[in-house]
């Protein structure tokens, strides 16, 4: 099981998170987020590159201009950025045609949903040709998580052939929800918020036990 932990924006707890059985990692580049990454972290980040090996770096965005994602995904040489506005497949193209057409480091996409009862995953069909994966979120009021929970019953709905990470309010206590899910598409889990102790650190005990029950180890 794939599992990314998003929201981080501290060295020190960054470089314990490495040392766990993660895959991916989230940097959050969006301003009204209490997890913002400015420059310093970033910098640091690649100044330290090694503590993230064999981990994805994945660059969170909400409705940034074109040329910003691509400053950001080479500047940060990131491995995927995950879209997590309101951008269009069209939009998703565009980004894909700027980086066939150059030499710069270059990344995947990865488009977030934010899912309540009334979502139709058919919207995810027209995103299918430009993402690598989707992430299934929790749909609130302001752009970016909620850290709630779904109901993820309705992830039967989703017929579609792009792998997704279930994400939103996923929390220490969720490990046996999570193992009884048999979607074939889903490809593992996002985590944040409910592994907290203030926004943006970590409680990296909580993680590792989790990550354990979960069989990551």
């Amino acid at each position: 099981m794939t599992v990314k932990v998003c929201g981080m924006r501290e060295p020190n707890n960054i470089t314990a998170l490495a040392k766990l059985p993660i895959d991916l990692i989230g940097f959050i580049f969006y301003e009204k987020s209490p997890r913002f990454v400015g420059e310093d972290l970033m910098n640091w980040v690649q100044e330290n590159g090694s503590v993230l090996e064999g981990i994805k770096r994945v660059g969170v965005t909400v409705n940034r201009e074109i040329d910003e994602i691509l400053n950001l995904t080479h500047d940060y040489t990131l491995d995927y950025v995950q879209l997590h506005g309101n951008e269009s497949p069209e939009y998703c193209a565009e980004i894909i045609s700027f980086w066939d057409a150059s030499s710069v480091h270059r990344a995947e996409l990865v488009k977030a949903f934010a899912i309540d009862e009334k979502f139709d995953f058919e919207q995810t069909k027209a995103y299918e040709p430009h993402c690598a994966f989707f992430v299934f979120d929790t749909k609130g009021d302001q752009k970016g998580g909620t850290g709630q929970k779904f109901n993820w019953d309705l992830l039967a709905q989703y017929q579609g052939e792009t792998p997704f990470l279930l994400s939103g309010g996923i929390d220490p206590d969720s490990a046996e929800a999570i193992q009884k899910l048999q979607h074939p598409k889903m490809m593992g889990i996002d985590l944040n918020s409910k592994f907290e102790t203030e926004s943006g650190i970590k409680n990296i005990d909580e993680l590792k036990l989790f990550l354990y029950e979960l069989g990551k180890r």
